[in-house]
């Protein structure tokens, strides 16, 4: 009897943490920090050429959109500071004026950011889903 509850918590513990496993190992690809504008201007030229995600909300009437090349110039701004980017690519359907993005890529020296990478959402889009109250 002591033996088969005995096997039955170690099964169930390698259960458990290979679950565990399999959770964390899912989330981390998921959970990606980003740097805000200001960030990553004050880490200067110790990031140069370094690959990281920048964050922040696209600054309004500052997109620039060649179809033909598919070449997309904005600015990105965290309230504090704004940052050019630079991306060539499919953009995003919830890409823009103020949408919130996550660009993935390079600080260059020469003050831009250039992104491979361009992830958008726009809260808006589901808030005016919301019915407002009659009055």
């Amino acid at each position: 009897m002591k033996i088969k509850r005995f096997r039955f918590i170690i099964g169930g513990s390698i259960l458990l943490l290979v679950l565990i496993y399999l959770i964390y190992t899912g989330m981390e690809g998921t959970m990606r920090y980003y740097m805000t504008v200001s960030e990553l201007m004050a880490k200067g030229n110790s990031v140069y050429g370094e690959k990281v995600n920048l964050g922040g909300r696209v600054v309004k009437g500052s997109i620039e959109w060649d179809k033909l090349k598919l070449k997309l110039k904005f600015s990105i701004t965290d309230g504090k500071k704004s940052l050019p980017v630079i991306y060539k690519g499919v953009i995003p359907d919830a890409f823009k004026n103020g949408a919130s993005v996550v660009a993935e890529g390079t600080y260059s020296p020469r003050g831009f950011f250039r992104a491979a990478a361009l992830l958008a959402k726009c809260p808006s889009k589901y808030l005016s889903a919301i019915p407002e109250k009659k009055k």
